[in-house]
């Protein structure tokens, strides 16, 4: 699905001559590995952060410490600000985030292992998020979270 989702998301914003910017955590890289195997994928895609550490996500995405130390890295305040971080850095019409636990180990009570936070923006002010829950290994949590992060992109760019 992924792999689908790339290709009409890249076909869309080739029309509408638009980019993209794209800022990932427990996903180290994949949605933009899933973008980048699509031909033509250069003319929209701006690029990204793999911002996996807090350090990285206050230094690189200008997320405020005050917001991870309140809500934690893995909620929706965070995923909102990671999203916004990349679109302000890229002047891009639209940008995502993806932040959440991809296991073993790192879950609790309130937040499993497997919760997913995608967020999504426009340059003009408009957000999106989305809270996931996915099963299975590290490597499927990772698989989904990705697959459900271009997902949540293509629709927020289809419905604009």
């Amino acid at each position: 699905m992924s792999n689908s989702c790339a290709y009409e998301l890249i076909d869309l914003l080739l029309k509408r001559g638009e980019r993209v910017a794209i800022a990932e955590s427990c996903t180290g890289g994949r949605v933009l590995a899933q973008l980048t195997a699509v031909p033509g994928s250069s003319a929209v895609l701006w690029g990204g952060v793999v911002s996996y550490s807090n350090e990285s996500k206050v230094t690189l995405l200008g997320v405020e410490t005050d917001l991870i130390g309140k809500n934690g890295a893995v909620s929706p305040e965070v995923a909102i600000a990671m999203a916004r971080g990349i679109q302000r850095r890229s002047k891009t019409d639209w940008a995502v985030a993806v932040t959440g636990i991809a296991g073993p180990s790192g879950g609790s009570i309130e937040k499993p292992v497997g919760t997913i936070w995608v967020g999504c923006c426009d340059s003009s002010g408009n957000n999106s998020v989305r809270l996931q829950h996915f099963d299975g290994d590290r490597s499927l949590v990772q698989k989904w979270a990705t697959e459900e992060t271009l997902k949540v992109l293509l629709e927020m760019v289809d419905n604009a």
